[in-house]
């Protein structure tokens, strides 16, 4: 499906939730069904977890981690030679593969949590499949804020943030060797973003959240992912049973990777990034994304 014909199929479920519904409700029908488009990388590689997990078989001669990786790649190519991402997603997701396999084999060697499983494509004992899983945060975060037409406003001066999410970043290295900063971490999140609203276009008129509040909810559902994860018994942590849930203190951890993550996206596009507060006007339907204003 091409940009055209995705755009075309928005339209049609607008005009038809409109046609049955009231504003308020047409546009939350939409916004669901837009996050699920938007996360649709993520949503089909949660599902190659759990069909793989059923199906496998320890004397098939490609290992399951193998083909979750071949998968992952396949499902990129395909979403590029559909349109469904651009190259600019595309640069995102390399980059959150990157930085997301580095922490694996860090942690890994720490003990941190363990793929019980083998296979061919990996790097220090690190399943290269698992860098596709930040990957997945990645992609949906390209994707929702060109669904959604998003803007950031008011946005903090962008050294700021990058200099946060570097701080975030190394803390998940360094809290290994020196005392754990994440409070302070989780601080300055809040004092930095204060005052950032997300303005989203669910439908035509926009609606606004705080954007910590937004990394919170993201996290709450990343959390519900990893225990996916560990049911499946892709990963799993140190003392942790196949059928324990993932603790809620790792809520935490995805907070903070999440402005990473953030950050992460904005150094590849700063288009939806505005400096001062703004509040965007009603969206005609052929409207252009916003210029970059940072």
């Amino acid at each position: 499906m091409t940009d055209r014909g995705a755009a075309a199929l928005e339209r049609r479920l607008g005009d038809w939730a409109r046609a049955r519904m009231n504003h308020h409700v047409a546009a939350f029908v939409m916004f669901v069904l837009k996050q699920g488009w938007a996360a649709l990388f993520g949503i089909l590689f949660l599902a190659a977890l759990i069909l793989s997990r059923l199906v496998w078989q320890a004397d098939w001669w490609l290992s399951r981690y193998d083909a979750l990786f071949i998968f992952a790649v396949a499902a990129q190519v395909v979403f590029l030679w559909l349109r469904l991402e651009d190259w600019a997603e595309v640069k995102v997701i390399a980059l959150f593969h990157l930085t997301g396999t580095v922490m694996e084999v860090f942690k890994l060697a720490q003990g941190s949590w363990d793929y019980p499983d083998t296979g061919i494509f990996e790097i220090g004992g690190v399943p290269l499949f698992s860098g596709f899983m930040y990957g997945c945060v990645g992609s949906f975060m390209a994707r929702v804020i060109r669904i959604f037409h998003m803007q950031f406003a008011p946005y903090p001066p962008f050294w700021a943030t990058v200099a946060l999410a570097a701080a975030i970043y190394a803390n998940f290295f360094t809290h290994h060797f020196i005392p754990d900063i994440r409070w302070a971490l989780f601080a300055a999140t809040v004092v930095l973003f204060w005052h950032t609203r997300i303005w989203f276009f669910p439908d035509v008129n926009p609606y606004w959240m705080p954007l910590p509040l937004a990394a919170l909810l993201s996290a709450v559902f990343l959390w519900v992912a990893e225990n996916v994860g560990t049911l499946t018994q892709t990963w799993m942590y140190a003392g942790q049973g196949q059928f324990d849930l993932v603790t809620f203190g790792k809520l935490g951890s995805w907070y903070l990777l999440l402005y990473v993550s953030f950050v992460t996206v904005t150094l590849v596009t700063r288009k939806a990034l505005v400096r001062h507060a703004v509040k965007p006007g009603p969206r005609p339907r052929s409207a252009p994304k916003p210029a970059t204003n940072l």
